[in-house]
């Protein structure tokens, strides 16, 4: 007869071990107590009111409404996984601080070895060299750890901040369209990443730890 261990979180859904760490920050995947620590984040602010970072316009719910929005909307996330089809949420740290989070996504990655990249940083929190190095971060997971071939990004064209990280890291510009935001037509920047640029910019600095568990979630064996 087979025995099987205890029963834990971490072993029946592996991405709870996961971790990547950097000399400055550790991204991890959030429990439940984790995603009120970035629900607290979040409603401390995370860029002015006067304007919209992300395509889908989350943050301009009404404060009272938020929280729950963002816990119903990261619940779903882990129902809807699939190996097939996943986003990674991952949350960062720097020091004992919750400062953001860094998502990582993909659909089938082990056919195409693409993944796409979106986060979000406190407001408090930005300016520091952070979301350049968070996005290092989870590109290691992708190309080291992961194996992909590509990744993608996008930023509305006045988002300067977003735009640096991305052409920092290797990113090239990789078409456009436009989008409606708030009710007016916007300019959206598509970027990519080939892994032999990647590799020109790849650190020695960030390790992954927890990963091999977390293999078949992502459809890899």
């Amino acid at each position: 007869m087979r025995r099987y261990g205890p029963m834990t979180l971490e072993r029946d859904w592996p991405l709870f071990g996961l971790r990547i760490e950097t000399p400055r920050l550790e991204l991890s995947y959030p429990t439940d107590a984790d995603l009120d620590a970035l629900n607290a984040v979040a409603s401390r602010g995370i860029h002015d009111p006067a304007e919209m970072p992300f395509v889908i316009p989350w943050t301009d719910d009404p404060p009272e409404a938020r929280p729950r929005n963002s816990l119903q909307f990261w619940w779903g996330l882990r129902a809807a996984w699939k190996p097939t089809t996943w986003v990674l949420t991952l949350m960062v740290r720097e020091d004992d601080n919750v400062v953001g989070v860094q998502n990582l996504l993909a659909s089938d990655f082990a056919v195409t070895r693409e993944v796409g990249t979106g986060s979000w940083l406190g407001q408090s929190y930005q300016g520091r060299g952070i979301g350049k190095e968070m996005r290092a971060a989870v590109l290691h997971l992708a190309f080291a750890g992961l194996g992909a071939a590509r990744a993608t990004s996008g930023a509305w064209e006045d988002n300067a901040a977003s735009l640096a990280v991305s052409r920092t890291l290797g990113y090239v510009e990789n078409g456009d369209e436009m989008m409606a935001r708030r009710g007016r037509p916007v300019r959206h920047i598509r970027l990519v990443l080939h892994r032999q640029v990647w590799e020109r910019y790849r650190r020695d600095d960030i390790q992954i730890h927890g990963l091999e568990a977390c293999l078949p979630m992502f459809g890899l064996g």
